[in-house]
């Protein structure tokens, strides 16, 4: 036979030869096998935020660490097993990292709730409330029933403070205007008066009610975080204002003109209640008349 046409015959023998899969297993893989891929899919679901970081690191470690259990039990699969546990070691690393981290912007009781009530609905991070916790050294402190906290004229404004349980009965001249409760500033309109290089003294008096406790930050520790850290700058600045205008609003239901009418502090030139109606009427008759009247009658 020619060789010339033996030599297509060949070319197709070898490329028959050469399959692409010798042979399919007949029976799957193991439970392990499945296992983990499980634990992965579970872990690239989690969330963001330390306690999602936490869920994540925590299904990848397991999901690593099976499928380095199922290359192990295959002689034949030393690449895969190295692999699989190099990430195994790098995902546990991370979960012990996010684990101290998280214990580490644990806070007390009082600080948590404070945190809960004024600071999470604002976004505000654990991290950026771990700093502004740090500025007051962690401290809260305690006055008794009927101890002072600021006495008008006397205390001077060098720290922001805020009620975390008791009350606060605030009086000017010895007159009564409003209480503070938990989760409000004491001192906030005299902090938002000065400036930083300023100085000056409380107008009213701070008196506690019943026992009370409040956490305290050093007017210039707190200028030095704003300088650090803009964000809880905007975030203090919000509360302040937010407090300021609260407390207005308690005290527009004390506000009366010498007629009885109450006033709204928001136009301090215009009372809520409208004047009588036999006042009225007489004042729009007489200016009536005088419009009505000719120029010789106005000028006699």
């Amino acid at each position: 036979m020619d060789p010339l046409t033996r030599l297509p015959e060949n070319n197709a023998t070898e490329s028959l030869e050469y399959p692409v899969c010798s042979e399919w297993k007949e029976h799957p893989e193991g439970s392990v096998f499945h296992l983990a891929h499980i634990l992965l899919v579970l872990g690239f679901m989690g969330g963001s935020g330390f306690y999602g970081l936490l869920y994540m690191f925590c299904f990848l470690t397991l999901g690593f660490l099976c499928c380095s259990i199922w290359s192990w039990s295959d002689p034949c699969t030393s690449d895969s097993f190295s692999w699989t546990f190099a990430l195994f070691a790098l995902s546990l690393a991370q979960l012990v990292h996010v684990s101290y981290r998280l214990r580490r912007v644990t806070f007390e009781k009082e600080f948590q709730n404070l945190y809960d009530y004024m600071f999470k609905k604002l976004g505000v991070s654990l991290i950026h409330f771990g700093k502004i916790v740090e500025c007051c050294d962690g401290d809260i402190h305690t006055i008794d029933k009927e101890q002072c906290f600021a006495i008008e004229g006397k205390t001077p404004i060098d720290k922001l403070s805020v009620l975390v349980s008791g009350r606060i009965r605030v009086t000017v001249n010895g007159e009564f205007l409003h209480f503070i409760h938990p989760f409000q500033f004491l001192d906030s309109p005299e902090w938002d008066s000065l400036r930083p290089s300023e100085e000056g003294f409380f107008q009213v008096t701070l008196r506690a009610d019943t026992r009370s406790r409040f956490v305290s930050w050093r007017r210039k520790k707190l200028y030095l975080l704003f300088a650090r850290h803009r964000y809880v700058a905007k975030i203090f600045a919000l509360l302040v204002r937010n407090d300021i205008a609260e407390k207005l609003f308690s005290l527009n239901d004390r506000a009366f003109d010498a007629r009885g009418f109450r006033y709204d502090l928001r136009l301090p030139s215009f009372c809520h209640a409208a004047e009588p109606a036999g006042e009225h009427t007489s004042e729009s008759r007489r200016v009536l008349e005088e419009s009505e009247a000719t120029p010789a009658e106005r000028d006699s």
